[in-house]
């Protein structure tokens, strides 16, 4: 009985390494927050506070200086050295357009997972319009390793 246990352990350790192993990139999480004019999505630490900010900032455009999506993201050891995150924003102003593209290149520094912030800021910002959509994409040189994507995406 007890060899049976440690043998059931042994695999189920094997097929969740493998399941690791095949996942080479993942974005886990993308948190869009608006910035007010002092650069803050927040007025304190408080999840609750910092969603009753943002609420505030929605319906309030002429507090807001920025937007920021901050990424969670986790990549292999060996996932590359080319890599880079690339948004995606459809807006109310260039629905029908192409998106507007934003990239930039980021370092694996932990091991359990990353964040990066991408910002958009000035003039590009106030040109944009309300964001309808997004989606951030994680690339290794010309490879999509992993995507994410709101809702409101097609």
């Amino acid at each position: 009985m007890l060899i049976a246990r440690r043998l059931l352990v042994l695999a189920l350790f094997l097929i969740c390494g493998l399941s690791l192993e095949a996942a080479e990139a993942k974005i886990v999480k993308v948190l869009p927050h608006y910035l007010d004019l002092e650069g803050r999505h927040s007025l304190s630490p408080s999840l609750y506070e910092r969603d009753a900010y943002q609420a505030f900032l929605r319906k309030n455009p002429d507090k807001r200086s920025a937007l920021r999506f901050e990424v969670q993201w986790k990549a292999r050891a060996n996932a590359g050295v080319n890599l880079k995150l690339r948004l995606e924003v459809r807006t109310s102003k260039n629905l029908l357009a192409k998106p507007t593209v934003l990239e930039q290149p980021v370092k694996k520094r932990r091991w359990l997972g990353n964040w990066s912030a991408l910002l958009i800021t000035g003039n590009e910002y106030r040109e944009l319009g309300d964001v309808l959509a997004w989606r951030v994409s994680l690339w290794d040189g010309e490879r999509q390793l992993s995507e994410e994507k709101s809702f409101l995406w097609q």
